[in-house]
């Protein structure tokens, strides 16, 4: 298909998707997300990467479910489910990824479930880290869907 046919037949890149996922979700920046944490706000923060990119650098506390599994964990009647993420429905909760992308998919999904306090981490863990905020390494532990 040459590129004016795709743009004919409404084909998407992935470039629009994050941009019309982004529109439908509310953003905070990392300092912004640290600053309400500090405050005492209960957030959890939820990783949607992949297993061995949290292995390399993630957020520490953070709860690695990855975007694959996200549905499952995320539904109280799924064998699939994980309960750190089911109780959270009324919790805020920020979900991260590399760059802010797959975790803006993420947010739109968990709050068509229901999920009542969810937000993005704009520039993910790249930002997070080029902003010095506290990071660690190492595999999950905690259980997968």
């Amino acid at each position: 298909m040459a590129a004016h046919d795709v743009q004919a037949h409404g084909v998407k890149t992935l470039a629009d998707l994050v941009i019309e996922a982004r529109a439908r979700i509310r953003e905070v920046t990392p300092d912004e997300l640290t600053e309400a944490m500090e405050e005492g706000e209960p957030w959890l923060i939820v990783d949607v990467r992949e297993p061995y990119e949290y292995e390399r650098l993630h957020v520490p506390g953070s709860v690695l479910i990855p975007r694959g599994l996200l549905e499952g964990a995320a539904d109280p009647q799924s064998p699939h489910r994980i309960d750190a993420l089911c109780e959270a429905r009324d919790r805020p909760l920020a979900l991260l990824c590399s760059t802010g992308a797959r975790s803006a998919f993420a947010a739109v999904v968990l709050e068509q479930m229901g999920f009542a306090n969810v937000v993005n981490i704009a520039g993910g863990i790249k930002l997070w880290e080029s902003e010095d905020l506290p990071t660690a390494q190492g595999p999950w532990t905690g259980p997968l869907p």
